[in-house]
């Protein structure tokens, strides 16, 4: 029996039709759909070890491999890619400073596997806890404090170069605001390629390294380490991330289900948990970035109207072929400082208003003080950098963490108090699909 059911003519989709996940169309329109889903990704999967310091081409090979590990957990009945996940940014940066690539790599373990179980108990006894565990006002204030946090990493790139960082960042709010459907999605991947261009005008470049590079190599692997004493205090600066990627992946799943018109795409949420946490522990386990589902291939979901998995096959199988090439990396890692300032700064302020939308699109209710006071608070911990160190042991928290563990406290110890006294207690109810930066309006 065929994986993929060929569509109607297998060459076009009726209006108002959609190919769904068992389904594909002919071999190449299904190939040129999956590279599609590759240039989508990009954009945004390659920020993440440049701006961390990961290495490139190892970060590509784990996502496609994730994609594929992805789709055999969920049986080729849930469409996605893994790219990188801009949630791992801050506390990968923080520890691999104090600690090391080892540390960091080790937090990235370490959510993968919690992530994983989380997953398994979601898969077992379904996700309705999740939805009282993370409501929207939680989930949208975690998101926004994780892009907010980063705004002193944004200022320290701008800073390097700020005529480079100005173009870039101007051209890629232009791309967004100019474009529409596929091109308006890929603003940031754009902005990238204008900047770059830019950044050699003015002869930022440095190809050095590209010329010293081989066409074809296999990527560099780097180990965990989780016997450096400041590993354990670091893992702590992780956990928060473990929320994000609940929260993108539930998102995820319901956005699909909605949009392939299929309630029974719900009950991959648990597998779709497990899938990312084996990719995300796999990839920190060699050396790649922690991996998440990617709103930007939504997009080109809802814009092809194709829902095929053989395309995401397309897409993981492409995206390893491109990590075997060492000099396709080091052009990747010449991005220089100006680029990376100019798009960190829309890019941190996008995630933050990913969270802000989490609100809008729920509607939460910002009338009852519950909800007041774990935004607010939550939002100033993170943005105020507060941080708790004792400096003889060298265990510290950093804000995020902070302002995490202070958002949960407050929600639930608030509302538990709120609703014993019957005084304005917030009703948890499913979150809705999680957008990603960039595309059309709604």
């Amino acid at each position: 029996m065929p994986l993929w059911k060929i569509h109607g003519n297998g060459r076009t989709v009726a209006p108002g039709a959609v190919v769904r996940p068992d389904e594909r169309l002919n071999w190449p329109a299904t190939i040129a759909i999956g590279v599609q889903h590759v240039v989508a990704m990009f954009g945004a999967t390659f920020l993440v070890p440049i701006i961390t310091g990961f290495p490139v081409p190892t970060t590509l090979l784990f996502s496609g491999i994730g994609t594929i590990l992805f789709l055999l957990v969920t049986r080729n009945k849930l469409p996605s890619y893994l790219g990188s996940s801009f949630a791992f940014i801050a506390p990968v940066t923080a520890a691999t400073a104090s600690a090391g690539m080892g540390s960091a790599l080790a937090g990235i373990v370490a959510v993968g596997v919690l992530l994983a179980i989380i997953g398994a108990v979601v898969h077992t006894v379904g996700v309705h806890w999740v939805d009282r565990f993370l409501p929207p006002v939680l989930a949208g204030t975690i998101v926004a404090l994780i892009g907010f946090n980063l705004a002193g990493a944004a200022r320290g790139n701008y800073e390097l170069a700020p005529i480079t960082a100005t173009f870039t960042l101007a051209v890629t709010i232009l791309f967004a605001v100019v474009f529409r459907g596929f091109l308006g999605r890929i603003s940031i991947f754009l902005g990238v390629i204008a900047g770059y261009i830019f950044a050699g005008i003015r002869g930022e470049l440095d190809f050095s390294k590209v010329e010293a590079a081989d066409w074809i190599g296999f990527p560099t692997f780097h180990l965990p380490d989780f016997a450096t004493p400041g590993t354990w205090s670091a893992m702590a600066m992780f956990l928060p991330v473990v929320l994000v990627l609940i929260a993108e992946n539930v998102g995820h799943v319901r956005g699909v289900a909605t949009m392939v018109e299929d309630p029974a795409v719900n009950k991959q949420t648990g597998k779709a948990l497990i899938a990312d946490g084996i990719s995300t522990s796999l990839a920190g386990f060699f050396g790649g970035s922690g991996t998440t589902t990617y709103g930007e291939n939504i997009g080109v979901m809802a814009s092809t109207r194709v829902y095929s998995t053989a395309a995401y096959w397309v897409a993981g199988i492409t995206a390893i072929l491109l990590s075997m090439s060492p000099k396709f990396g080091a052009v990747i890692n010449s991005v220089p400082a100006g680029v990376l300032g100019g798009i960190t700064t829309a890019l941190y302020g996008l995630i933050g208003v990913i969270g802000i939308k989490i609100w809008v699109d729920n509607r939460v209710d910002f009338s009852r003080p519950v909800n007041q006071y774990t935004a607010a608070v939550g939002l100033i911990v993170a943005v105020g950098g507060f941080m708790i160190k004792d400096p003889e042991s060298g265990f510290e928290l950093g804000g995020i963490v902070l302002a995490t563990v202070g958002a949960i406290l407050i929600y639930h110890l608030g509302n538990l108090i709120a609703r014993l006294r019957g005084s304005g207690a917030d009703d948890p109810k499913p979150l809705a699909g999680v957008g990603a930066p960039g595309g059309d309006p709604a």
